[in-house]
């Protein structure tokens, strides 16, 4: 993994941030400075990178987090002259890998391609959360964005959210919806839809997104939010129906499907997001550097190619616009999870 010299300049910083908290401000700022001048090449934002960079994934293998990850390694390798290696880190909901790039050396050499999930909504329900989302990282760049949608088994008698919302309202409580798992975004985006339009519906959380698309289209849960990625085969094949798109514009793969928002229901926008994180304390010159060659390899016909399957958007902001939209999102999703009084 790290080396010897990278391993203890981890845990001095480690030991810094306590002083930091204990109100040992001045050694703090003294051991900082000495650990930057002391690593000094490791931290040139000139020379980087000298050696094979990691970015961790906190998810299993084959999702869209690991493709996009995966194509954009491909891509920096073949621009920096260096492997960069893709460590799959699953757990907790992404919180594992998370936390250890949050308390790797601040080098460049370990980033984390986080999520909306990881860095804005889990934060406000594991009580016990190993790392702050904000002051923990180093913000690089918001990398990709993915709409959500609203699908339905066809059984179920509704073909927009109008008659969704009628049936619901004359069966509060019975009908079910299907989520990637308590706290995630599908579970919310059901919460919200609840409370926007209203009605009282079953949530039935599963472990991933895969076995509630599955138990959707076997018709044993009435519907689902879902990427518009991980759903659109089923959609095309006509075995889950489109309700509503729950994005603030129309997905380019399903033009003729409207948003929740022109369909009525305000404030649903559940746009998935992935960013790339480093730990807190990377030299500014370093970050930037970093956040020019992946805003340059996400415009590379390989990387548009990719979004365009994916039904993604590539962003490629800068690390002040990352930061920002961390934090508006952090907020938003928090008002969110208290409403819904969701606890782990």
């Amino acid at each position: 993994m790290y080396a010897a010299d990278g391993r203890r300049r981890r845990q001095q910083l480690q030991d810094c941030r306590w002083r930091k908290s204990a109100g040992i401000g001045v050694e703090c700022v003294a051991i900082v400075a000495a650990l930057l001048f002391a690593s000094g090449g490791a931290v040139s934002a000139e020379r980087f990178p000298v050696k094979p960079v990691r970015i961790v994934v906190p998810f299993p293998a084959g999702g869209s987090t690991d493709v996009i990850a995966r194509q954009l390694a491909q891509q920096l390798t073949e621009s920096w002259g260096q492997p960069v290696i893709i460590d799959n880190r699953g757990g907790a909901g992404g919180v594992l890998g998370c936390d250890m790039v949050a308390h790797a050396a601040p080098d460049g050499y370990a980033t984390v391609m986080g999520s909306v999930s990881t860095h804005a909504i889990i934060p406000h329900i594991n009580r016990k959360m190993p790392y702050d989302p904000v002051s923990d990282f180093s913000a690089i760049t918001e990398v990709a964005r993915f709409p959500s949608m609203l699908v339905a088994n066809p059984a179920l008698p509704v073909r927009n959210v109008k008659e969704l919302i009628a049936l619901a309202k004359a069966r509060p409580g019975e009908l079910t919806f299907a989520s990637n798992g308590t706290g995630t975004n599908s579970h919310l985006a059901g919460e919200m839809l609840q409370a926007s339009a209203g009605i009282k519906l079953l949530h039935v959380p599963y472990k991933g997104a895969a076995p509630a698309i599955s138990d959707v289209v076997a018709g044993h849960v009435a519907m689902l939010f879902t990427g518009v990625a991980n759903g659109i085969t089923q959609v095309r094949s006509g075995r889950l129906r489109p309700i509503a798109i729950a994005a603030l514009e129309r997905s380019p793969s399903l033009p003729d499907v409207p948003t929740l928002e022109e369909s009525g229901v305000r404030g649903v926008d559940v746009t998935i997001w992935l960013g790339l994180w480093g730990p807190a304390g990377m030299p500014a010159e370093l970050v930037n550097r970093l956040q020019t060659d992946v805003a340059g390899a996400l415009k590379t016909p390989r990387m548009r190619e990719l979004f365009a399957k994916q039904d993604a958007q590539a962003v490629g902001s800068t690390p002040a616009q990352f930061a920002a939209r961390v934090r508006e999102e952090l907020a938003r999703w928090g008002k969110v999870v208290r409403a819904a009084n969701i606890q782990e």
